[in-house]
């Protein structure tokens, strides 16, 4: 059944019953001009992140479960790097009227679940026609008693993230390249829309012919994970110290950039510190890419870059420090160049 079958009416009261609000911070919900909710006396926090297909998704390379629980992830992802607690959600969709209702259940499945993991309630927003492309758009609210700015770093501070980078730039590189092996009569558009929750092999079947050149699933998994259902990292065991902040959602380089704008600082990385991990190095090998310059400059890993005092006990990865100027990476023989903001730029980068 279609969208132009059921209408406007029914995807409503299908939001109203699947994510009916049970929070006593919530005065109004769904069903009224605006929300009501009581500030908590803290400071408050809003974000807001678009995903337009043939931009952010192609629905050749990911399912509409994963596409709900990556919208939701990226602007928790963007609350978290404040030092924030996210809390209240609003979601703008527009979709083609021969969108399948399938594709919407399983959409809302993967906002749904990715609420319920990081304790977030759905709270109102907007639904639209759209001619072609769909359109998803999520405004997340959330609060903080400390937030933390990208202004606050100081020469001295040391820089951290929180896990391994381009995996997701990797796993996006292995959807491209197994999409780009079939051709249009044997892969129908959007195939992958009545795949639901967990990932498996049997979902990317091409994914077998790289067996031939040492990939097997379970070396390329987390990758292909991490690009289409990241995990916002939580900061709570090092928010109390943290300086500044920046979640890496264009890469590396450009957001450590962003960061040093800021904070009028300049950094220097230290290249055998960046962490990278050993399935994302093997793939990157085999696949002809540099696992490196996917670290660096790949983008959308959304994990939490930030900066802390030395005298600090930081449980993150310790890649390198803030200086007075200058941005700079230091090679394994201790050589200096300098780097520049490299990653992923809308108007300039079509991914």
């Amino acid at each position: 059944m279609k969208l132009s079958d059921t209408g406007e009416l029914s995807l409503l009261k299908t939001i109203r019953r699947r994510f009916a609000v049970k929070s006593k911070d919530i005065i109004a919900g769904i069903g009224d001009d605006t929300a009501v909710i009581k500030p908590s006396g803290r400071n408050l926090l809003a974000t807001t992140d678009m995903m337009v297909e043939g931009i952010h998704f192609d629905l050749n390379l990911t399912t509409p479960y994963q596409l709900g629980f990556k919208l939701v992830s990226v602007n928790v992802s963007d609350i978290y790097a404040m030092g924030g607690r996210p809390q209240y959600l609003l979601l703008d969709i527009a979709l083609n009227k021969n969108t399948e209702q399938s594709f919407v259940d399983r959409f809302f499945d993967g906002i749904r679940d990715a609420m319920r993991s990081y304790g977030v309630f759905l709270i109102g927003g907007d639904i639209s026609s759209s001619r072609k492309d769909m359109v998803f758009a999520a405004t997340l609210i959330g609060d903080a008693k400390k937030h933390i700015k990208r202004s606050g770093a100081k020469p001295g501070d040391r820089i951290y993230v929180t896990g391994h980078l381009g995996d997701s730039a990797c796993g996006l590189e292995i959807l491209k390249k197994a999409v780009s092996c079939l051709s249009s009569a044997s892969r129908p558009r959007r195939q992958l829309s009545t795949v639901s929750r967990k990932l498996n092999a049997k979902d990317y079947p091409i994914i077998s012919k790289f067996k031939k050149m040492g990939l097997t699933w379970d070396t390329i998994y987390p990758m292909i994970e991490r690009h289409l259902m990241p995990i916002a990292r939580n900061p709570k065991g090092f928010a109390e110290y943290a300086t500044s902040m920046i979640d890496l959602s264009d890469g590396l380089f450009i957001d450590l950039s962003r960061l040093c704008d800021e904070s009028k600082t300049g950094a220097k990385i230290f290249i055998e510190r960046i962490p990278v991990s050993s399935k994302m190095r093997t793939t990157s090998s085999l696949l002809g890419l540099d696992a490196i310059k996917l670290a660096c400059s790949g983008g959308e890993d959304y994990e939490l870059l930030f900066t802390a005092p030395s005298n600090k006990k930081i449980n993150a990865v310790y890649i390198g420090d803030i200086v007075k100027s200058g941005r700079k990476i230091i090679d394994t023989n201790g050589r200096e160049k300098k780097f520049s903001a490299s990653g992923y730029k809308h108007f300039e980068n079509q991914r």
